[in-house]
């Protein structure tokens, strides 16, 4: 709460039961937290049950924070039960502007204006999601990384109505909560990790609709390539290691001119029910037919090893 130090919070409202919100309650729950979650309906209850049992092997695996617990959680239906206590919400709701919109003002209605919102949107403007709201200035995009519980980004940025106090209060506040937030200069469509990685989803959608690549061939390419190096340094940082004495400007002078065309020959490709059908299949192919589970819990654990050495690297 504003009129409270983010140290001082304890208890925090997630909004949704889908992936992120479910693991934006994995986190808090894991960081100490006493978590309720807002169910739009009851029977998605089993679905976050499931999910924060396979979030909580994780997130013990990397360590817990002191007095963190499952027996922390509660959910309910009830959106006035579920943040009449709340010392912070973070919204998780359906990417659908009319219904975000709708729920911004019914939480100004009910919410105590101190209370900050975040909201986990990874497309619209926090300015058309507040434009409803009572309380606007209080409301802010917090945008997590999947699955909010191992990967520390949140991109923050806020709308036209935000205040400056509460882009600073909850900077701290995810800071303390074990996020590693990240400030925009302004509200751009898809925040920055989303761009970098929708560029990247162009290309690969290109070469399997040209015949150039299958979804393996790009898959092993970017895990046994750039994908190791992007967990320890970022693409600029990597282009200026890889410049030598000379670093980036190396880079640049050396390669620029020759990558003028592969850097502006594409706009997005036409999902054509044909690449529809190659995508999938080619997926189905490449992970044998696993199931989402098994899938998650083979992710998890490589980056629950990435945390711990990234950590251990950190101390030493």
């Amino acid at each position: 709460m504003l009129n409270q130090s983010p140290e001082a919070v304890r208890r925090v409202t997630c909004i949704g039961a889908g992936p992120i919100g479910g693991g934006w309650a994995a986190h808090f729950l894991a960081q100490g937290y006493e978590v309720t979650s807002y169910l739009h309906d009851a029977s998605e209850q089993d679905a976050l049950q499931r999910l924060l049992k396979t979030a909580w092997a994780s997130v013990e695996e990397i360590g817990l924070a002191k007095g963190a617990s499952l027996d922390n959680f509660n959910w309910t239906t009830d959106l006035k039960e579920a943040t009449e206590n709340a010392e912070f919400i973070q919204e998780s709701a359906p990417e659908v502007l009319e219904l975000k919109q709708e729920l911004y003002q019914k939480l100004g209605e009910i919410v105590d204006p101190q209370v900050v919102i975040a909201s986990s949107t990874s497309g619209l403007s926090m300015t058309d999601i507040q434009a409803r709201c009572s309380t606007p200035e209080r409301t802010i995009v917090g945008h997590p990384f999947n699955p909010p519980y191992l990967l520390p980004l949140v991109e923050m940025i806020g709308g036209k109505k935000t205040t400056a106090r509460t882009v600073d209060w909850t900077v701290e506040f995810y800071k303390v909560a074990g996020k590693a937030p990240l400030v925009m200069n302004k509200e751009v469509p898809g925040f920055i990790a989303t761009r970098l990685q929708e560029a990247i989803w162009r290309e690969a959608l290109h070469m399997v609709a040209n015949g150039e690549a299958t979804v393996e061939q790009i898959d092993q390419a970017v895990v046994n390539g750039p994908g190791p190096r992007w967990a320890l340094m970022g693409p600029c940082e990597i282009f200026h290691v890889g410049g030598g004495e000379g670093g980036m400007a190396y880079c640049l002078d050396q390669f620029g001119p020759a990558l003028k065309l592969p850097w502006t020959r594409l706009v997005a490709p036409e999902l054509t029910p044909e690449l529809r059908k190659a995508m999938i299949d080619g997926c189905v192919q490449m992970t044998k037919g696993q199931d989402f589970a098994t899938l998650s819990r083979k992710m998890n654990a490589g980056l629950v090893e990435i945390a711990k050495m990234k950590r251990k690297s950190a101390a030493s």
